[in-house]
């Protein structure tokens, strides 16, 4: 795994961070739109501009109940997250009855399908639409921890913490992605545990310090996913653009 140093990303003035929090404010999706794009772009994805139709589908009460626990692991014994974790997620993938969620498990999930779409000549690019958003989801804290008073709370205004200024910073992210090797699932399935686990920490530590995340807090988690869902795209045969 390459460490790559990044000069600070562009900031935005406190006036329009805080239009933007009260334009969020009823919103209780994932990193919110610009976000999961940026991620999804600045990590090659060709078909970045699809990367928040998942919040939007799952905005349909027809495909809410098989939809809405991809996104998210409510960690309620605050566990650290292993690839084992992962793997038992995984049979769970698009069940409603879940409550806890299976986030871990919808990323391989969406590859399995990628893969078994590809191999029976289908279309086969929504799975990794799918798997840009659940990436993307993955570094957020409050998707890895359990759904309190805290989380409910502070939940949309974190998710809206760099969507002003985030795609302006498409070249920062990139220019901070870091080399992930995958060969097998196993390889897959600890490396979303370890970004998983980043997630987890911070939000325990914001949650401790009653705070939100700051941007710099922010912008090195969708790093993270960024820097993942550019090796799952190498992992199936799909070079990043």
């Amino acid at each position: 795994m390459k460490t790559t140093i990044c000069r600070k990303p562009r900031g935005i003035s406190f006036m329009t961070a805080l239009v933007v929090l009260l334009f969020h404010a009823t919103d209780s999706y994932g990193w919110h739109d610009r976000t999961h794009l940026a991620i999804a772009q600045a990590a090659g994805f060709e078909r970045w501009y699809s990367a928040a139709a998942p919040d939007v589908a799952k905005s349909k009460d027809v495909f809410r109940a098989a939809e809405e626990k991809n996104h998210y692991y409510n960690n309620n014994a605050d566990r650290k997250v292993t690839a084992a974790m992962v793997m038992e997620q995984v049979d769970r993938y698009n069940r409603p009855d879940d409550e806890e969620g299976h986030l871990y498990g919808a990323i391989i999930g969406s590859v399995r399908d990628f893969r078994s779409m590809s191999a029976s000549g289908k279309y086969a690019d929504y799975p990794l639409v799918f798997c840009a958003h659940y990436a993307g989801d993955l570094s957020m804290p409050l998707h890895n921890t359990v759904y309190d008073a805290f989380n409910r709370e502070r939940h949309s205004t974190n998710d809206g913490i760099i969507e002003c200024n985030v795609q302006n910073n498409i070249g920062y992210i990139q220019r901070c992605i870091y080399d992930i090797h995958i060969e097998n699932e196993q390889d897959l399935a600890r490396e979303i545990a370890r970004v998983a686990e980043t997630a987890r920490k911070l939000g325990m530590k914001i949650r401790k310090e009653n705070r939100n995340m700051t941007q710099a807090e922010t912008y090195t988690q969708v790093i993270h996913s960024a820097s993942l869902f550019r090796a799952i795209l190498r992992y199936v045969g799909r070079n990043p653009c």
